[in-house]
């Protein structure tokens, strides 16, 4: 597998799209329901090969991640070749996983307890991999608001 299965309800939130996948490959409900209970090994892979689909198709759709913690952000922009980076660490004690303490940050970003670096760098392997490692180690995919409001004010 190139990424990782989905989960259970990732699976069911999909179940038209794993449906159509199936038909694809002249697999009906009732080959499937075999499928499953005579050759398990079989339908997991048939599950792994649909999973990498769909997020193959996720990640290159994927523009933004982020990634919040206590006291510090990372906001990616995600391009072609290439992924930019800012990163945001606040030196005195705030949370910025509270409401209380983001909407802090945002209406204080050029705050002396504010410390702003960017920087850029081609990816080392695949785009997709790289970002699908961003967020299996906590990322999420974003909308770009927060990266775009830092970069115009660093900019």
């Amino acid at each position: 597998m190139k990424y990782r299965q989905l989960t259970k309800e990732q699976f069911e939130s999909l179940h038209e799209e794993f449906a159509r996948f199936l038909a694809s490959q002249s697999i009906d409900v009732k080959e499937w329901n075999e499928i499953k209970t005579e050759k398990p090994a079989v339908a997991e892979e048939e599950m792994n090969v649909f999973s990498d689909v769909v997020w193959d198709d996720v990640l290159t759709k994927t523009k933004y991640v982020e990634h919040f913690s206590k006291t510090s952000a990372n906001l990616f922009k995600c391009e072609g070749e290439e992924i930019h980076r800012i990163a945001i660490k606040v030196t005195w004690d705030i949370d910025l996983l509270e409401q209380k303490g983001f909407e802090w940050l945002m209406q204080n970003p050029m705050d002396n307890s504010v410390e702003i670096f960017r920087g850029t760098k081609p990816y080392h392997s695949e785009r997709n991999t790289e970002i699908f490692d961003l967020i299996e180690k906590g990322s999420n995919i974003s909308k770009g608001e927060i990266y775009e409001y830092f970069n115009n004010l660093i900019s």
